[in-house]
């Protein structure tokens, strides 16, 4: 089993995916990672951006053999590390301001896009740099892994703890 993290200014009883905010890395839906220092500096930044509550940091289990059952009905996507596929991926979702997802992977797992990543994204969409470019000079960048939750299906094999 293996504990993922979310950081959030509210106590998560149900997950609830109509609350997922538009444009995030993998689409809309509910985002987690393995490292809880990370999740508690997302906590104090979802607080700090919405003013209320208070930095939580909600713990859940998954079994992260289902990421490569045969046997389940999941759809799922990984990316080992950042590559071409993964920032055109990257890119599709952020670019995605609407409802309806690009992709049909119930889970995706992969290297978070965080602040340096975003600038490379950005010097990417201006003109300044390839995408060729972009994903060497990220090769070297120490990331977080991120997990996204994206379907009602998906999210029934997270357990609250």
């Amino acid at each position: 089993m293996l504990k993922l993290y979310h950081g959030s200014n509210v106590v998560i009883d149900k997950i609830d995916l109509c609350r997922s905010r538009k444009g995030k890395d993998f689409g809309c839906g509910f985002y987690l990672n393995p490292n809880k220092e990370q999740a508690k500096k997302m906590a104090v930044r979802t607080f700090q951006r919405m003013q209320e509550g208070e930095p939580v940091v909600n713990a859940y289990l998954f079994d992260d053999s289902l990421l490569s059952s045969e046997c389940i009905s999941l759809s799922v996507k990984i990316f080992e590390e950042y590559s071409v596929e993964w920032a055109e991926f990257i890119l599709k979702n952020r670019k995605n301001m609407t409802s309806h997802p690009v992709h049909s992977y119930d889970i995706v797992v992969g290297p978070i896009a965080d602040d340096t990543v975003g600038l490379q994204m950005r010097r990417l969409m201006q003109g300044y740099i390839d995408i060729e470019r972009m994903v060497e000079e990220l090769r070297f960048h120490k990331s977080a892994i991120q997990y996204f939750f994206g379907t009602e299906k998906a999210i029934r094999y997270l357990q609250k703890i």
